[in-house]
Parts: structure tokens; C-alpha cells; sequence
């Protein structure tokens, strides 16, 4: 199977447009096919610099790398396969050469409105009850093209220069019907479409013509997109019967919607993949929560790795309902999979990220002990420094953070606690967080005291943080002299 992305160069990669590159990517893997890369930049004046580099580095970082098309190499944009070039900026011939055969067929025609003929047609089916008006049959045999004029007079406005436009021709009364892989059947009226222009008066062809030629000559089998082009589907069939050629399949997406419904905006969510990548999104964390964002995998499993989507997706299963992109929602995800992944692979990520702020812990022979007291509670890797600070810097424990009326804590029962940590943990021998665990709990029974009043003090001095691993599981990665240092600098100091 032969499957595309094709994204507009307008701006970084678009969330939804990372979700629909996803499911193309894995209907092509199924079947040991071609996933491959088109830029679609008939739009020139909406192209912005540096839009390729970004899109091509994100679906990297995503995991979701073309097979075909454009690449990135080195930092290159470079372009791979033998149905290239896979910009169409870098194709005009072809789409002219091919809206000139339309012409030929009586399938397309000539059209020299100007800008003040179109604005009056509209008034006028406006006036006349139409609510959208649009360049149709009804319309078509008042407005100047060479339909309605003299063979010799269109000719010589198009030897003398003059602004036309090439428009497909609708045939009235038509139903066009087809079978839609995630919606279904699905039928349009003729009367409905209007004569969309297929190359512009500049001699730029519209996405129209251009993705229909392209997908032919780069023998795409499905194409998969969001539902706002599924109005357009009916154009591009009657094209694909036009020139004679086999269409493809097509799989429209549902939309990504805010949490009231409407269309994913900037105003409510960031709408640029990116945007997740810097705020420490794990790949595996944003393809997961994508793919469920319309899919329903027909079981209780919600993690999935790329290679098991790859085994389990199907269109079939893929919801025609637009999809609520809830950010709890991902970040239950993040959180997932930062439990994901084992200890050794945890602290390998973290673990440049920690030196960069605490030089010793690159050459730290215990990082992944103590790595792994925080793998439960961390969301993004940028937080490790501060969340294992207390291992290689000294904490600024104060009685406001050790006494804690949440524990029932005040100074006075605190300083006691202290004291008495110190005087049953100096001689105690079996010091990991299985032995600290089963001699503080009897000691906190011996002496009357509810068990977080006896470790909160421990765990407050030793971190220095409010949120922190267990008092057992980080005395046990200090160790027993470190513990019992700070537990007396705590107590000279207070």
C-alpha cells in the first residue's frame, strides 16, 4: 500500500496534521508499503521559510519517518524516489499540460471574469435567495469564458494576454457517490459543486488539479486527510474519471475539537506540534494520546508502542465524531510512559540532563537507584535536577517545612522526633529501605506515634522539598552517613 502526507509549508506542523500523517504511516507499515513525503506549495504566497525543515523534524522526532519524497539528510532538504519531484512548486509543467488536455476532452474551459464580474455574480445570487453562491451551471452560460464567447473572440483575449483562468466543468444533474473508508458511503449533487478553477490566472494550479495529478503519477492506493477536504472529494473523483485513471481510496479524519466542541484553536490549546516537543513531550506519549484521539483500539489496552499500532490499527475502527483533545488526558499519558520505560533506560534519558546542572552525577556509580525513586513521579524530564538535587547538593530544611499540621507536627513534637532519629538510627546496622522501613514503623508504634509523624521529618530534612521519594527509599539511596549528617546539621541548627 501506497499511502501520503502532504502538508502546505504555512507554518510548523500542525497537531492535527502529525495525527493524520500517524495514521497514513501505519496503513502504509501494515502492508509493507510506501509511506511517503509531498509538500504542497501551490499557495506561494502563504509559504513561510524554514516550514519543510520543521515539518520534517517533527514527524523524525515522532517516530514517523517517509520511506519516499522529502527528506531530511545532514540537515538537507533533500528529495528520494523515482516519482519525484515531490514539490510541486517544482511541477508546474506537469499540471499545466494536464489542464490543457481537460480543456481538449471539453472537460475544463477557458474563463476571463474579472474581479468585478465575480463580485456581481455573487450579489446577484445572493439578491436572488441564493445563500452561497458559488460559479456553477446555473451561472456558468452568463459569465465570459469560452463557453459563452465566440470562439474568436476568446482566443484572441487569451493571444492578447489577458488574465483567464481554467475552470473544471460540472456536469448538472450528476450524483456522485462513493465509498469513504471511515464514513462510509457518501453521496454529493451535482448542483452542489461549483466549476472550481483549476489553474489560477498567476498559472498556479489549485490544490485541486495538483493532488489529483500527483496522486495518480506517484500511484498512491489510499488517501488519508482530514474531513474538511471531504467536500472537495467529489471534484476529485470527477477529475479521476476525466483523465481516465483509477482513484484511489479515501479515508477522511475526523477533526480535532476543543473541550466545548469547537474546532482545535490556538485560543484554548497549542495547535503546533512543536509546541509539545519543547515542553518535553515523550514521542511515545504524543503518538499514543493521537491515535486514540478517533481510534478505539476494541479492547481495554491504552498503551501502545509504535509497533504495536502498527499491528493493530485499522481505519474500520476510526470514529466519523470529531475527537476532544484533552491535555489531562495526555498527560496521564507522559506519565505512563515515563513508568514505561526500565530503570536503566530512565535514568540513561535523564541522566545528561541532571549533569548539566550537577556535574557529578554523569560519573555517579548509584544514578540508577536513584533514578529510579523518581520515576513515578516525575512528568517531564526537565524536572529531574530539582527532584535529585538533595543527592548532590545540600537541602535548606527549616522547622516551616518540617513541622507539618497536615502530619500533626508541631515544632516541639518535631525537634523530639529529630532527637530520637538520631539516637535509634545511629546504631542501626540493616540499612536499606526494606530494614528502615520495618524498624521505623515499630518504632513509631513503640513510641505512640502515627507513622508520618516519625518519617516526615526524616524525609523533610533529607530533600528539602515539599514532594519527594519515601523517607526509606532515599535514606537507603544517601546512605547511612549522609542521612546521619544532615539529621545533626538539622539538629545544631535548630
Amino acid at each position: 500500500m501506497r499511502t501520503r502526507f502532504a502538508p502546505s509549508p504555512t507554518g510548523m506542523l500542525h497537531i492535527g496534521g502529525l495525527r493524520t500523517a500517524l495514521f497514513a504511516y501505519l496503513v502504509a507499515k501494515q502492508t509493507d508499503g510506501t509511506f511517503i513525503l509531498r509538500i504542497e506549495d501551490t499557495d506561494r504566497e502563504r509559504t513561510v521559510d524554514g516550514a519543510i525543515e520543521n515539518i520534517l523534524r517533527t514527524l523524525h522526532w515522532a517516530g514517523v519517518d517517509p520511506d519516499e519524497g522529502v527528506m531530511l539528510r545532514d540537515g538537507l532538504v533533500t528529495q528520494e524516489g523515482a516519482h519525484g519531484p515531490y514539490i510541486q512548486s517544482e511541477r508546474f509543467e506537469l499540471y499545466t499540460k494536464y489542464a490543457n488536455e481537460l480543456v481538449e476532452k471539453g472537460h475544463a474551459y477557458y474563463a476571463f471574469d474579472t474581479k468585478e464580474d465575480l463580485d456581481h455574480m455573487r450579489e446577484t445570487e445572493s439578491a436572488a435567495g441564493n445563500a452561497a453562491p458559488k460559479y456553477d451551471a446555473s451561472v456558468r452560460m452568463r459569465m465570459k469564458n469560452s463557453l459563452t464567447l465566440p470562439e474568436e473572440e476568446w482566443k484572441q483575449k487569451m493571444a492578447e494576454n489577458e488574465p483567464y483562468v481554467i475552470r473544471m466543468l460540472i456536469p448538472e444533474g450528476n450524483i456522485i457517490r462513493f465509498n469513504d473508508d471511515i464514513r462510509g458511503k457518501v453521496e454529493f449533487k451535482g448542483m452542489e459543486i461549483d466549476d472550481q478553477i483549476l489553474i489560477k490566472s498567476d498559472g498556479f494550479p489549485t490544490y485541486h488539479l495538483a493532488n489529483v495529478v500527483d496522486d495518480h503519477l506517484m500511484d498512491i492506493n489510499i488517501v488519508i486527510r482530514g474531513e474538511e477536504w471531504l467536500s472537495s472529494t467529489p471534484k476529485h473523483l470527477l477529475l479521476f474519471e476525466y483523465f481516465g485513471w483509477q482513484a484511489p481510496r479515501y479515508a477522511h479524519v475526523p477533526l480535532l475539537l476543543n473541550a466545548d466542541r469547537s474546532k482545535l484553536s490556538k485560543r484554548q490549546n497549542d495547535v503546533a506540534a512543536e509546541d509539545y516537543i519543547n515542553k518535553g513531550y515523550l514521542p511515545e506519549a504524543l503518538i499514543n494520546f493521537l491515535v486514540l484521539l478517533g481510534w478505539n483500539p476494541g479492547s481495554t489496552q491504552e498503551l501502545f508502542t509504535m509497533k504495536e499500532l502498527i499491528e493493530n490499527f485499522s481505519l474500520e475502527r476510526v470514529q466519523k465524531g470529531g475527537a476532544v483533545f484533552d491535555l489531562e488526558r495526555l498527560n496521564w499519558f507522559q506519565g505512563q510512559w515515563m513508568r514505561y520505560f526500565s530503570p536503566e533506560d530512565f535514568a540513561a534519558r535523564i541522566q545528561p540532563i541532571v549533569a548539566t546542572v550537577y556535574e557529578e552525577a554523569a560519573s555517579d556509580p548509584q544514578f540508577v537507584l536513584r533514578a529510579s525513586l523518581i520515576q513515578d513521579r516525575i512528568t517531564f524530564f526537565p524536572e529531574a535536577p530539582a527532584m535529585l538535587s538533595y543527592y548532590y547538593s545540600e537541602p535548606k530544611a527549616n522547622m516551616e517545612l518540617i513541622a507539618s499540621p497536615k502530619q500533626k507536627l508541631d515544632e516541639v513534637l518535631a525537634k523530639e522526633v529529630i532527637e530520637l532519629l538520631i539516637e535509634k538510627l545511629t546504631p542501626f546496622e540493616g540499612w536499606t529501605d526494606d530494614g528502615l522501613k520495618e524498624y521505623l514503623f515499630a518504632l513509631a508504634d513503640e513510641k505512640e506515634l502515627k507513622k508520618g509523624q516519625l518519617l516526615w521529618p526524616l524525609r523533610a530534612i533529607l530533600t528539602g522539598l515539599p514532594f519527594s521519594p519515601g523517607a526509606f527509599e532515599v535514606a537507603a539511596a544517601l546512605g547511612k552517613e549522609k542521612t546521619m549528617q544532615r539529621l545533626n546539621a538539622v539538629k545544631n541548627t535548630l
